[in-house]
């Protein structure tokens, strides 16, 4: 099987143009290719976990991969899959989010000499010249064209601003650069993305000429990759301070039964040949396919020592075990209210809910136990005695759990 071949094989693929320069360019090691990602944050999230293995993957068939961080088009802010405005970010938030990028991109892609790039694009995009620009690519787009495209029609409801209505015409300029400084003849994005990726290629067509050769692929991230990057409690961390190695295991661990197959040939490296065998799988084996996937996708986030000993402690805590490696949080002196904590500020504090209000519910629920027994009091609290020494456990739901002890 082609490397183009698997790419399709396991879903990856949407829309692309040009498919028998593609496979040529793939096939053959020779793609430069570009994904871009705008430093909202400072940790990528499951949601950019697909580009991040599809960036690996071509990089292991010996194509070179260039990580486009955003720390212009930043400044600005993508309205696709938006009902308002992003908040306006400053200068220094930007770049400390584009270095803690790269340090977890490292784990996944091979930057060593030649082997990839990460370049940010405030470097051409920050000193534009208004004027400029206009007379340069202005008159390559058509605000018809523009206005059609499916990431403006979400925004156009609530009104777009100008602000956002230039993405489009700094992403195309993206891959105008790109191209012209370090060879990129193909980009990856969202299906979202669609748009503007053709908005690059057509400027560069335009400007540079009909013999000027670049290409677009739309991998289908948007629709899988962010939905699978939400939970209840918003989005899952690469950063293990954000989201532990444990918590990031059993979100895998418990994926939709529909789910688990499309997200071991997407996410994994497993050989599609051992993937599509376990397609048949039904019941209890399906449970076996999702520890497969929660191994596989924690070894490679967060190394094989991690994934071990959340491996280990999952089936302890589903065995009754008391080794499990359920995630700690410590409290201070700082958390209490007269020597104590209720249950609603204990569940927010950990994590396992997002506000006292949804902690209330659960409660009233039947949702959430301490040490094993119900709690449905809201108002129950534990004492500074109570929690310290090895703490208490608490569970949320079926399995959630966590920890908490006083430091």
């Amino acid at each position: 099987m082609t490397v183009f071949e698997e790419l399709k094989a396991r879903g990856l693929l949407a829309q692309l143009t040009d498919e028998e320069e593609i496979k040529e360019l793939i096939n053959n090691g020779k793609a430069t290719f570009y994904i871009g990602f705008d430093p909202t944050a400072d940790s990528l999230h499951v949601g950019h976990f697909m580009a991040l293995c599809l960036m690996k993957r071509m990089q292991m068939a010996g194509n070179k991969p260039i990580a486009l961080i955003g720390g212009g088009t930043g400044m600005i802010g993508d309205p696709s899959g938006r009902t308002d405005m992003r908040q306006m970010m400053t200068p220094e938030t930007i770049q400390h989010n584009c270095d803690c990028f790269k340090k977890q991109m490292s784990r996944f892609i091979d930057f060593s000499e030649g082997k990839a790039l990460m370049v940010n694009n405030a470097d051409w995009l920050l000193d534009l010249n208004y004027i400029d620009l206009l007379r340069e690519v202005g008159a390559c787009f058509s605000v018809n064209n523009m206005l059609r495209a499916e990431c403006y029609k979400q925004r156009m409801a609530k009104g777009l601003s100008f602000l956002e209505f230039n993405y489009m015409i700094m992403q195309s300029y993206d891959f105008y650069m790109l191209f012209q400084k370090y060879g990129c003849n193909m980009q990856f994005g969202g299906d979202d993305q669609w748009s503007n990726m053709l908005g690059g290629t057509e400027l560069i067509r335009r400007k540079l000429g009909k013999d000027a050769y670049a290409m677009t692929i739309t991998l289908l991230l948007n629709s899988e990759g962010k939905k699978m990057g939400k939970t209840q409690k918003g989005a899952v961390w690469l950063d293990p301070n954000k989201t532990s190695p444990f918590d990031f295991y059993q979100y895998w661990r418990n994926v939709d039964d529909a789910d688990v197959i499309k997200c071991l040939k997407m996410l994994t490296f497993l050989p599609i040949e051992q993937i599509r065998e376990m397609e048949a799988w039904e019941g209890s084996q399906l449970n076996q396919a999702k520890e497969i996937l929660a191994y596989e996708l924690t070894e490679l986030v967060h190394g094989k020592e991690e994934a071990d000993k959340a491996q280990a402690g999952a089936k302890a805590l589903f065995a009754g075990g008391a080794d499990a490696q359920i995630p700690t949080v410590g409290l201070t002196e700082e958390d209490l209210t007269d020597g104590s904590i209720d249950i609603l500020g204990l569940l927010v504090k950990t994590g396992l809910t997002a506000s006292r209000s949804e902690a209330r519910r659960a409660v009233e629920q039947g949702g959430v136990s301490v040490n094993g027994e119900k709690v449905t009091d809201i108002k129950r609290s534990f004492t500074k005695e109570e929690l310290s020494g090895e703490g208490i456990t608490l569970r949320r739901g079926k399995k959630s759990y966590k920890k908490a002890v006083m430091e």
